[in-house]
């Protein structure tokens, strides 16, 4: 009788600590899901930026005919700054 409240005792043990274990896992998934929709948000936000970039892009090559070679150059430079941006914006959302 003895040897089985023993095991029954240590069945019981287990149990408590899955439970544990399990309650950690659970509070560790939500917690990796509010990170998720965090940088889901941070990356929609980001996307709509580059498309806004883009459409500065296609209205400024548009103007680019009539405009000087300093005006391209400057309009070069500050394209490869907001490219450069984004690079980095990207980078830091998926490391």
């Amino acid at each position: 009788m003895a040897d089985l409240e023993v095991q029954l005792m240590a069945l019981h043990e287990k149990v408590q600590r899955l439970l544990k274990q399990y309650q950690a896992l659970q509070k560790e998934n939500q917690q990796l899901k509010r990170e998720l929709a965090l940088h889901h948000a941070a990356l929609e936000n980001k996307n709509f930026i580059v498309n806004q970039l883009e459409q500065q892009i296609d209205v400024l090559q548009m103007n680019a005919k009539t405009q000087t070679d300093e005006e391209k150059k400057a309009l070069e430079k500050r394209v490869d700054q907001y490219l450069k941006e984004i690079d980095k914006c990207l980078s830091l959302l998926n490391a």
